[in-house]
């Protein structure tokens, strides 16, 4: 799968740093949030589609600290 977008809270602490990707492989979807950097904790969900994924990746950055979008 490759990645659609890719957000990060914009902390640099390994602790701290949260990340949000939309994938796609051109038929599936799946979200993935993670906490603590590469090494630290994920989850990934799959979505029926691209507009699903959407809604899901912004629902789990509501609230939090300010995100930025990763250039590809």
């Amino acid at each position: 799968m490759r990645v659609e977008r890719h957000w990060w809270n914009g902390d640099r602490t390994e602790r701290g740093r949260r990340d949000v990707y939309i994938r796609t492989d051109g038929l599936s979807w799946e979200v993935e949030a993670r906490a603590g950097g590469g090494a630290g904790r994920s989850k990934i969900h799959e979505c029926p589609g691209r507009q699903s994924a959407e809604i899901l990746a912004g629902a789990w950055m509501e609230g939090q600290r300010r995100w930025q979008l990763v250039a590809p």
